[in-house]
């Protein structure tokens, strides 16, 4: 009878055992080892680093121009490499965003979800798990571009360019920040809408148009509705603004849309089916 009644009861996988190696770590080491078995995230990470190079390089070489041609209105002095980084950044961030969303939104495309969820039945650890991997790979990448952007732009600057090693290295760090929460944005609205034409366009407007648009009338009360969305916030964190808010606040109002688009992404997952 023991036998029977041991025989009957339900295998309990690593992946759903609370007490086990499964359960959120056994999930994110999974999510790890699938984020770095397909060619797509390799390839995102090298036109990433392409684009901070290429962008990087433009702006340090505008920057010496100003400083050296005929017309000296347009002087603009000495600049910093870490400032030339964070305008790069404008660009390239598109590059680890492409990388938040191709996280899951791959695997709706190719109906590899369904293992996924299958090792990972609860969605919503599935979908921290994911988080988890897309914020330290992205923060981690974000450090490796910080680098690449300085070390490109500070030659390029010449005469014109100062790299003074304390807020060289807060730049640095906060870029990796800033791109840390946005590939999680983008892999929260991902989870969300399940494509990543649709992803990459609602995340093209709520970072870039849809700001832009508010802050075209200067209206002062659209203004600061603009100054909300999470690109503003997040160029107000990496330039250190102090105006209209100070720089944390600028990081806790991305932050805040990272756990919204994770809320909303979770709160998808558990109404619709894979």
């Amino acid at each position: 009878m023991s036998t029977l009644s041991r025989a009957a009861r339900p295998a309990r996988t690593r992946a759903t055992c609370p007490h086990g190696r499964g359960g959120l770590p056994g999930a994110v080491a999974a999510e790890w080892t699938r984020l770095w078995s397909v060619r797509s995230t390799w390839w995102t990470l090298l036109a990433g680093v392409v684009l901070t190079a290429a962008t990087a390089a433009q702006l340090a070489i505008y920057a010496a121009n100003d400083n050296t041609d005929d017309d000296p209105t347009d002087d603009r002095g000495p600049v910093t490499v870490g400032s030339v980084l964070v305008d790069s950044m404008e660009l390239t961030q598109y590059a680890v965003l492409a990388l938040g969303l191709l996280a899951i939104t791959a695997e709706y495309a190719t109906g590899t979800i369904r293992g996924t969820l299958l090792g990972t039945p609860s969605r919503g650890s599935m979908l921290l798990a994911k988080a988890v991997v897309a914020g330290a790979v992205t923060f981690g990448y974000g450090l490796l571009l910080g680098l690449v952007g300085v070390l490109v732009a500070r030659p390029l600057l010449g005469a014109w360019g100062r790299a003074p090693l304390g807020p060289t290295v807060t730049d640095v760090l906060a870029t990796a920040t800033y791109l840390a929460l946005v590939g999680v944005l983008a892999l929260g609205l991902g989870a969300a809408l399940r494509s990543a034409v649709l992803t990459l366009t609602v995340l093209f407007a709520v970072l870039m148009i849809v700001p832009l648009s508010l802050r075209e009338p200067d209206i002062t009360v659209l203004t600061r509705i603009s100054d909300a969305f999470p690109g503003v916030a997040g160029g107000h964190f990496l330039a250190g603004d102090t105006d209209p808010y100070p720089p944390v606040v600028g990081l806790l109002l991305l932050a805040g849309w990272a756990g919204a688009a994770l809320a909303l992404g979770r709160a998808v997952l558990r109404r619709r089916d894979a």
